[in-house]
């Protein structure tokens, strides 16, 4: 028991150091979707489905084949009152062997094999789906942290130079180049951009916690997200047209897939409820034997004289079914026209999807590039105004508005820079094609 304890704790020890070294120490995007792939619970969850699937495939094709079971019945009988007036009690037994072949059923149980597998390979798509909206969660988690690290970066930028212009300001103050109250419209900006990065520190780490959870990470686990270095090509990358990436995403994303193959399982329901106006032929045998105490012959030889066997041919005809078989043959067809247009809502629910996809990356574009040129022109301009500021020629007011509005321009740039290029790597996603974020 004690080495039992041992040899246990030791494979736990080994299983956590294992399960460790899958972690990456440092988490790219491709780290972080190659790690949610083997870990996600709803991942597994599908594949689980998927297997139970395979096992039902299995047990439609079995059907095909006879069936086999033996049979053993052992009696005993008591006669207290028996005419000859002594009690009498007898043991009897019955052993048999039966088999049964189904040889026509109209067709339903080839119907229900074929169906089967249709339905196994949904489930694979399902794991698919599934694996791709984990795809679509990571890259969104991801570009927000990226977003939340720059937007921590020029808060706190920001606050740095808001701490120069403080202490530049008592400067000016004490050689009477400015008034208390301009130091206090500096003392409540450095306030207020202290704060700013206070927020950005938590957004940070709540971006941070929404992707370990998507990861299946412990408390414990560290997120190490790596920056990659992304320039405008990343940013402003031509995108192809939008009637190609919707072509493309109906014959590869994997609901298209197991749509079309659900309007193909319901037409095969509707063939095996017509079955049901046809007969069905089954092939019966059977070998068995008895013997009984009551027998004045020995045990061996009542076994040869019970001894017998049989071969039948049951035909069922199907006459008056009180119309349930016309009943789920109307269901069945009408079954049919919904699972066709589930295929119809789900090819226009992709397209709205894409359309969106792609209208907000040619938007963010157009304002990365937009904000990109007011950004240095604003620069410029804060440049020139912190300059005179420094030398007495201009107000705070003047100023801190300048600042405001060049950090405003920088939020509004960072902002449509990722939101392009999550709309483009999204629409590579819709498209199979493999993610660039490096």
């Amino acid at each position: 028991m004690k080495r039992l304890t041992i040899l246990t704790s030791l494979l736990l020890i080994l299983a956590i150091g294992i399960s460790a070294q899958e972690k990456p120490k440092q988490w790219d995007l491709t780290a972080c979707i190659n790690y949610a792939l083997k870990n996600n619970i709803q991942i597994q969850k599908t594949k689980i489905t998927l297997d139970q699937s395979s096992v039902t495939t299995k047990q439609a094709k079995s059907q095909l084949f006879p069936s086999l079971s033996a049979s053993i019945n052992q009696n005993f009988s008591n006669s207290p009152f028996p005419v000859s007036g002594k009690a009498d009690n007898a043991y009897s037994g019955n052993y048999g062997i039966s088999s049964s072949l189904m040889l026509f059923d109209g067709g339903k149980t080839i119907k229900n094999i074929q169906q089967q597998k249709l339905l196994e390979e949904i489930g694979k798509y399902n794991v698919h789906y599934a694996q791709k909206n984990i795809q679509f969660s990571i890259l969104q988690s991801y570009l927000q942290i990226l977003y939340a690290v720059e937007s921590v970066n020029i808060d706190s930028t920001t606050l740095e130079v808001s701490k120069f212009q403080l202490e530049r300001g008592n400067d000016l103050l004490k050689a009477g180049s400015i008034s208390r109250v301009d130091l206090a419209q500096l003392e409540s900006q450095f306030s207020s951009d202290k704060y700013l990065l206070v927020v950005a520190k938590n957004n940070l780490e709540t971006q941070k916690l929404n992707l370990k959870q998507l990861l299946e990470l412990t408390v414990n686990d560290e997120l190490n997200i790596t920056v990659p270095r992304l320039n405008e090509d990343d940013i402003l990358k031509p995108l192809p047209l939008l009637q190609h990436i919707y072509e493309t995403s109906l014959s590869v994303m994997p609901q298209m897939k197991s749509s079309k193959l659900n309007v193909q399982v319901a037409g095969l329901e509707t063939e095996k409820a017509k079955a049901g106006y046809l007969p069905k032929v089954n092939l019966n045998a059977s070998v068995g034997t008895n013997h009984s105490t009551i027998s004045n012959l020995g045990f061996s030889q009542q076994l040869q004289d019970g001894f017998s066997d049989g071969i039948g041919l049951s035909v069922s005809i199907p006459i008056f079914t009180n119309r349930s078989t016309k009943s789920s043959i109307e269901i069945d067809k009408l079954s049919e026209k919904t699972s066709q247009l589930n295929l119809l809502d789900a090819e226009k629910s992709l397209l709205t999807e894409i359309e969106s996809s792609y209208q907000d990356a040619l938007s963010a574009q157009s304002q990365y590039v937009a904000a990109t040129e007011k950004v240095k022109a604003l620069q410029i301009s804060y440049d020139l105004i912190n300059q005179q500021f420094n030398l007495g020629l201009k107000n705070t007011l003047d100023l801190l508005t300048e600042k405001n509005n060049l950090m405003a321009a920088k939020q509004s740039m960072i902002q449509a820079k990722y939101l392009s290029i999550m709309s483009i790597q999204m629409l590579n996603l819709y498209q199979d094609l493999p993610l660039e974020i490096k």
